[in-house]
């Protein structure tokens, strides 16, 4: 019963996490992924709220694991980076690690403390 909880969870934010990616890079006029960043920090974000709410395993299976691991992305923020740094942009690569690792820790951790409060 858990993996259809999973695979509910990814069925939504696969395409959430494609259409906010999309929406987020059409208004921005730069190589910079500003798309992959933001899904990238509200799935931390989310994650952390449902981390600190402590919810039950079946949420977390549909939440957690479902939708935040589908609407985030590491594989993709990877390749972007890789793909910056091929196109000589090493800064904005740089930029990218650097904003990608700290957003979406500390909005893991702001998740997390909000969650607290729920739970």
């Amino acid at each position: 019963m858990t993996w259809l909880l999973v695979l509910a969870g990814g069925a939504l934010g696969a395409p959430l996490r494609y259409l906010t990616d999309r929406a987020v890079q059409s208004r921005h006029d730069t190589v910079f992924p500003w798309g992959t960043l933001a899904v990238n920090v509200l799935g931390s974000l989310a994650l952390g709220v449902l981390a600190g709410a402590a919810v039950a395993s079946p949420a977390y299976a549909l939440l957690g694991t479902g939708l935040c691991g589908a609407l985030s992305t590491y594989s993709t923020f990877s390749y972007e980076t890789l793909r910056l740094t091929r196109a000589g942009a090493a800064r904005y690569a740089a930029a990218n690690v650097a904003a990608s690792v700290v957003a979406s820790v500390a909005a893991l951790a702001l998740g997390a403390t909000l969650g607290g409060t729920l739970g």
